[in-house]
């Protein structure tokens, strides 16, 4: 998250308007920065921070800021700077747990032109974009899609298939892929490490796909989250190490804790089917039906197998609720 000081992309990695057929100042433009503060007391201040910051796109005229939902979880305040050096209050609208997104209504008049939403599906590995970040050209980057595959969070997190570009972006949250028609295509979330594929550096961007967003976008407006039932949540944090899906730890008084489990327990399966990956471990609980269910887990604790019977949870039910200015 970019540091309250004054800073720059190397040159040698800024994109260059000439390399474009689109104005892509005009484009960075709707690229505004996010900061926000949360409770102490919040839910996520102990593994997020109460104070973050990142960036937000401005993807309507009525002030709508798309941003990654990481960065206004449990915000009681939000500010977003705008281009033409204005700093405006906003409001948290919406934060879908399944893709990440997170949305925000600007409480000020903002006389920005939004940047359009683009088609993520059309983008294939090799594909020039820019990651934007606020600021413009000297705060962004040019880069290219390297990859597109499913990716696993250890926080209960899948997507089908992310889209990961290189070389990533210092200051990644929330940040704008833009596409080569100048149009919105991802909203970046984390930085990664490359192992895969040494030849596009050390260091990736994972993106969020933008068609995922219409199909929520309403509900994000009008009911802070999608109306689908919310899936089962376990409240606990996972890895895979050497095919096996160990515990690295626990939410507070989540149910994975409340049921007993331990930090270093291994997985084995998920009512009767056994799993070797976090992405086969998520989408096993969720299968079994929406939040409340219960998720009968076999586990090995300290080289012994049994059986555990976790009820899970609404993630949701566990954030505070976010505070209008």
């Amino acid at each position: 998250m970019p540091p309250d000081v004054d800073w720059q992309v190397t040159p040698a990695f800024q994109p260059n308007p000439k390399d474009y057929a689109f104005d892509l100042d005009a484009a960075l433009a709707a690229v505004v920065s996010l900061k926000s503060t949360i409770p102490d007391d919040a839910f996520t201040a102990g593994v997020l921070g109460t104070e973050r910051s990142g960036s937000g796109v401005l993807i309507d005229r009525s002030g709508l800021v798309l941003t990654i939902g990481y960065l206004i979880t449990e915000a009681e305040s939000i500010w977003l700077g705008l281009s033409d050096g204005r700093t405006v209050p906003g409001h948290a609208l919406g934060y879908d747990q399944a893709t990440g997104f997170g949305l925000v209504q600007a409480l000020a008049r903002i006389d920005v032109p939004a940047l359009p939403l683009g088609r993520s599906r059309s983008l294939d590995v090799g594909a020039r974009v820019i990651i934007g970040g606020a600021g413009g050209r000297s705060r962004s980057i040019a880069a290219i899609v390297v990859g597109r595959q499913e990716f696993a969070g250890y926080w209960e997190y899948v997507l089908d298939e992310a889209i990961f570009t290189a070389p990533a972006h210092p200051f990644w949250g929330g940040s704008a892929m833009i596409g080569p028609k100048g149009d919105l295509c991802g909203i970046a979330s984390l930085r990664l490490d490359q192992s895969k594929n040494e030849e596009s550096g050390d260091q990736l961007n994972m993106i969020v796909p933008i068609d995922l967003l219409p199909p929520i976008l309403d509900d994000l407006k009008t009911l802070g989250r999608p109306k689908a039932p919310p899936r089962p949540w376990l409240g606990l944090y996972a890895v895979e190490v050497d095919g096996k899906v160990v515990v690295a730890g626990l939410a507070d008084a989540g149910p994975a804790e409340r049921a007993g489990l331990a930090a270093g327990d291994v997985v084995l399966s998920v009512a009767g089917n056994q799993v070797a990956t976090l992405a086969g471990f998520f989408r096993g609980v969720w299968a079994l039906g929406e939040a409340g269910v219960t998720v009968p887990l076999t586990i090995s604790h300290e080289g012994d197998v049994g059986e555990v019977a976790i009820k899970s949870g609404d993630r949701n039910r566990f954030l505070k609720a976010p505070r209008l200015h």
